[in-house]
């Protein structure tokens, strides 16, 4: 199934006593780019979230949003450090004797001392904490994913009716093309009638000039090619997975050769066809550059 590069996802999973949240979203990018923000403890979790969603996801810029939500059990121990207290009011009693100033030191005034206090937190069991983690990733990713393919399913839809589109332009191009022959044919006949004034003409020159000109703005071969690349394009999507890149140069040799069809156009009607079908394939570029 085709997939845009933009979604979003959500999901959860639980270490021991641990709730681990993971949101990742992802915009347009050439390639694959992640980006995990999560708790500096957590940090080792990068590497593996990185490669999970590697497995999974080909291109675009992939943010991925970690949190960890430890409850209220959590154990933390914070402790008084007795000897560096002491130390610090009897170094406290000595510069009020030595200034001669009062002691009016309070509890507050020890708070934002780093040093005062131990916080001792248990210990991260990294294997436990990497289950839950990769549990969360997956339910994440796989609503992105849902979104990304709900999203690629109008992408799809989006491109094969402008497919159809061409398809009608081309047709016409390859049904006019003939008659523009025709029509240069009885213009040339007609000005050489009127310049001999009824005089005889070697009708093989007209034949000739004919050919020359039929040569020179005959579009089979690009409407042939044209109609190739077209069915490489609806196949590629039909098929679906990570084809973005390989839709993007198919685009670009459909946008070659209805340049090539326009450089020969010698008709306006066949012009304003080419005309509509650069608009379309421009828009299915634009289509295109979204898909994964």
């Amino acid at each position: 199934m085709v997939r845009s590069m933009t979604g979003f996802g959500r999901g959860q999973g639980s270490a021991a006593e641990q709730e681990i949240t993971i949101e990742l979203k992802s915009v347009n990018s050439r390639y694959f780019e992640f980006n995990c923000r999560l708790p500096r403890a957590y940090m080792f979790l990068e590497d593996k979230l990185k490669a999970y969603t590697a497995e999974r996801v080909s291109r675009g810029k992939v943010e991925m949003f970690v949190s960890v939500d430890s409850g209220v059990n959590d154990n933390i121990a914070v402790e008084l450090n007795k000897p560096y207290a002491q130390a610090y009011m009897k170094a406290l009693d000595e510069l009020s004797r030595f200034c001669r100033i009062k002691n009016k030191v309070t509890t507050a005034d020890f708070i934002g001392n780093p040093d005062m206090f131990k916080i001792a937190k248990p210990e991260i069991c990294e294997e436990a904490v990497l289950n839950g983690a990769l549990e969360a990733a997956k339910e994440a990713i796989d609503r992105f994913i849902d979104m990304r393919e709900a999203e690629g399913k109008k992408l799809k839809d989006d491109i094969l009716n402008r497919v159809d589109a061409i398809l009608e332009r081309v047709a016409f191009i390859e049904e006019k093309s003939p008659e523009t022959v025709e029509a240069y044919r009885a213009r040339l006949e007609g000005k050489i009638k009127e310049l001999l004034d009824g005089a005889s003409y070697d009708e093989t020159r007209v034949i000739t000039e004919t050919a020359i000109y039929a040569d020179k703005v005959a579009v089979a071969e690009e409407t042939v090619r044209l109609r190739s690349h077209i069915s490489q394009l609806t196949e590629m999507l039909e098929k679906g997975g990570a084809v973005g890149r390989k839709l993007d140069f198919i685009v670009q040799e459909m946008n070659r050769e209805t340049n090539t069809i326009g450089s020969k156009a010698q008709n306006i009607e066949i012009a304003q066809a080419v005309v509509d079908i650069k608009s379309e394939i421009e828009k299915i570029r634009e289509q295109v550059q979204n898909i994964e």
